[in-house]
């Protein structure tokens, strides 16, 4: 096991499988990990709130913009 396997895991994809949901998949891992990163950044006093919020904001915009992409049907949860 290499550190970038401990630092930036990436599981399996077990969903669906379509080209589409592969990727996108990808893409909310790869989400995920920054945010992640951004959060543990800001609770250590190195980011502002602000700085926080803007980032994980760009960041979801861009993962929205790859959902709307790749043709990803909204998901009804009720």
């Amino acid at each position: 096991m290499s550190r970038l396997d401990v630092l930036c895991p990436i599981d399996r994809y077990w969903g669906e499988f379509t080209p589409a949901n592969l990727v996108f998949n990808a893409n909310l891992q790869e989400f995920s990990h920054q945010v992640s990163l951004i959060v543990a950044l800001e609770t250590g006093g190195k980011l502002s709130p602000q700085a926080a919020y803007e980032q994980i904001e760009a960041l979801r915009t861009i993962l929205s913009r790859s959902k709307q992409q790749l043709g990803i049907e909204q998901i009804d949860l009720n």
